[in-house]
């Protein structure tokens, strides 16, 4: 049997924490950042969790975690 192999796109995308969830950073964040509030540009910084319905696929994604 050959070997799992990871899905790049995604090993850039998602990192994995200590408990087995997986974190990913915000969108919205790249470009026509004048119309957004100081607020709101300061909560996109911080890493949230995927949803639990997308937990299997991504996990689908990175094998080898």
């Amino acid at each position: 049997m050959p070997k799992m192999k990871t899905h790049r796109g995604a090993a850039k995308r998602f990192r994995l924490t200590a408990s087995g969830k997986i974190k990913r950073s915000k969108s919205l964040r790249r470009h026509i950042l004048t119309s957004k509030t100081t607020k709101r540009k300061r909560g996109l910084r911080k890493s949230a969790l995927i949803s639990p319905a997308d937990e299997k696929k991504v996990h689908r994604l990175l094998p080898n975690g």
